[in-house]
């Protein structure tokens, strides 16, 4: 009998990618989790840069095999809209289980992978709440998707304010550090800092 995961490549990392670009990841040695992409990125920006964001403009087009525009109806009612996606194209020797100083930097302090956004993450998978900025047929525009071109989608959701957090926010300033420019070019940079 052939088991009906034999088509999967193990990345090393307790996941695999299946044939169509799929994740299935492995919770325990009886148990695979198998996610699709439901559709690709197709972006300016074809290498993982760490700022600047805002400026790319971005689409998402949907698999014609498995979805129909009825899929998107109603999305564009929203302004903004979460994308989940997976970074497909980091190296397996990058990622990360343990702690690490946030990208490389030894000012900042060493904290664990879940402590901060890297891409280098167990299960490779982003999240970005975007600008919605058009939804046509089976094509979703939108503004500061921080993923590259191909990249496989694995999910959309409407961005919905109940969903923001309740209360106060805090972070540590390591962090705001970090963002500066993650979504806009500093303004101390030049164009030959970018």
């Amino acid at each position: 009998m052939t088991d009906k995961r034999d088509h999967l490549r193990r990345d090393g990392c307790g996941a695999s990618s299946d044939r169509h670009g799929g994740l299935v990841s492995r919770s325990s040695a009886a148990e695979a989790i198998v996610i699709e992409p439901i559709g690709r990125v197709s972006s300016p920006r074809s290498a993982p840069l760490d700022d600047d964001w805002e400026s790319v403009t971005a689409t998402i087009a949907l698999d014609p095999d498995r979805f129909t525009p009825e899929a998107l109806s109603g999305l564009d009612t929203f302004s903004h809209v979460e994308v989940i996606y997976l970074f497909d194209r980091v190296d397996q020797g990058s990622i990360q289980t343990s702690s690490r100083h946030p990208r490389g930097n030894q000012a900042w302090p060493k904290v664990g992978v879940f402590a901060q956004r890297a891409k280098g993450r167990p299960n490779r998978i982003g999240v970005s709440v975007c600008e919605l900025l058009a939804v046509d047929q089976l094509t979703v525009t939108v503004r500061a998707l921080d993923a590259i071109d191909g990249s496989p989608v694995l999910d959309l959701k409407p961005y919905m304010q109940e969903f923001a957090p309740r209360g106060e926010v805090r972070q540590p300033q390591w962090s705001h550090e970090l963002m500066a420019g993650y979504w806009t070019v500093p303004e101390s940079c030049t164009d030959e800092d970018r």
